[in-house]
């Protein structure tokens, strides 16, 4: 059985008026966060709010439309069990995976500046949750303290928890024992994080801070990990 595509009249989107399958592909996708809320679902979120902190300067409203607006394009399926709603990504949805990831690798490569406005504890460190090699850290509960030294005090404290299978993160004291303790800076863990610099450069550039035992400090990142982007290699600068 074929797929049925609605045109954007249909869906409350307007057109560039091309035949060109560019313009096409763009009317779906082309609206500010489109993409961005395609990306929290590949990256596995299917909930709403799980999709909010994927995008925390998103409004409720502009999600709510937005994700509307892809159901009815076919990108999104929407589903509700038990009283909660979720949301997936369709065949045509899933085969942006291929899209996203190119920009990913096209950002990394050519939009390297990070400005103040780019720089969000909540977002690096979910970004961080959802990628923690699990495999890295002891079966016991175990607990990673991050104090970022360039930050507002009320958001400067972070607690990543890992017990067995689960990790979960906390802008407030767990209450459990501190394995260790990571000082650094915001702008400093989020390069870390995207792969503009290196784990080794960090610590011999006096970067960061782990306060814990020596065993545990040497492991700190291979716990973290990184971005599944920071592999991909940089431009050579030119010379002259």
């Amino acid at each position: 059985m074929g797929v049925y595509w609605r045109q954007p009249e249909e869906v409350g989107m307007s057109t560039y008026g091309q035949f060109c399958p560019v313009a096409k592909a763009m009317e779906v996708l082309d609206e500010r966060w489109t993409l961005l809320v395609v990306r929290e679902l590949l990256a596995g979120s299917s909930h709403f709010n799980e999709l909010r902190r994927g995008v925390p300067r998103m409004s409720p409203a502009l999600l709510s439309k937005r994700l509307r607006t892809l159901e009815r394009a076919g990108v999104v399926r929407r589903t509700e069990q038990g009283g909660r709603t979720s949301y997936a990504l369709t065949e045509s949805g899933r085969e942006l995976r291929v899209v996203v990831e190119a920009l990913g690798v096209w950002g990394v490569r050519w939009v390297g500046e990070l400005g103040a406005e780019d720089l969000d504890p909540h977002l690096l460190l979910w970004d961080i949750r959802r990628t923690v090699p699990l495999d890295a850290w002891p079966r016991s509960r175990t607990v990673l303290a991050i104090e970022f030294d360039d930050v507002d005090p009320r958001a400067a404290r972070w607690w990543i928890v890992v017990s067995g299978d689960e990790v979960d993160v906390c802008d407030y004291d767990p209450g459990f024992e501190v394995t260790a303790t990571l000082h650094t800076g915001l702008r400093t863990l989020t390069r870390l994080w995207r792969g503009d610099l290196e784990w080794a450069q960090l610590l011999a550039g006096g970067g960061c801070r782990v306060d814990g035992p020596s065993a545990v400090r040497r492991e700190i990142p291979r716990w973290l990990g990184r971005s599944t982007l920071a592999v991909v290699p940089r431009p050579v600068p030119a010379v002259g």
